[in-house]
């Protein structure tokens, strides 16, 4: 189960990387094509739609957290947070040098939070869950959560589905942003 876990872990970094960097993009070059932006105001753009983004962003980070967790017991919880918002900066980073989409410290934060919970939700399950029967639940759980999304998304790129616009449009929607006015 152990070398299961290990591939599950590195199939999720994968498909996680897929969707943070191209958005689950098929046509790569339409996403490597964009102006470079960095966004080092947390929270700035506040509409539905990146309310759902920052959601999706906190969820998707969640089974990383119970993934490090399982894979790698001997690291402290701080030192596994610290390879959570390791990668999720890490990831900013790489859009912000190659171009892609929008360099986001919002994205940092949703991303790293979902992380801290999944490892929270690791460290309470531990106290009242055996560790190899915690383990096994998070591995199974996971792996059925990532073959079902991985056919949810097979089935909609076959039927011609394409996901979000690009990534230049939000950029678009953020310059066109009026202030928020204060009122006294």
């Amino acid at each position: 189960m152990k070398s299961f876990s290990k591939i599950l872990l590195v199939l999720y970094l994968l498909l996680l990387l897929w969707l943070v960097l191209f958005k689950f993009s098929l046509d790569l070059t339409s996403v490597l094509d964009q102006p470079r932006s960095l966004n080092l105001i947390p929270f700035a753009d506040y509409s539905r739609e990146n309310l759902n983004e920052l959601i999706y962003n906190f969820a998707v980070f969640i089974p990383f957290g119970l993934l490090i967790s399982v894979n790698f017991k001997r690291p402290s919880f701080w030192r596994k947070f610290i390879y959570i918002l390791i990668f999720s900066l890490s990831a900013e980073i790489i859009q912000l040098i190659f171009a892609i989409g929008i360099a986001d410290i919002t994205d940092v934060i949703s991303n790293t939070s979902g992380g801290l919970v999944g490892l929270a939700l690791y460290s309470l399950g531990e106290r009242y869950i055996k560790n190899e029967k915690l383990d096994n639940f998070i591995v199974v759980n996971c792996a059925i959560l990532i073959t079902s999304f991985t056919l949810f998304l097979g089935i909609l790129f076959s039927h011609g589905v394409k996901f979000n616009a690009s990534p230049s449009d939000r950029l678009n929607r953020m310059r066109n942003m009026t202030p928020p006015k204060l009122e006294r």
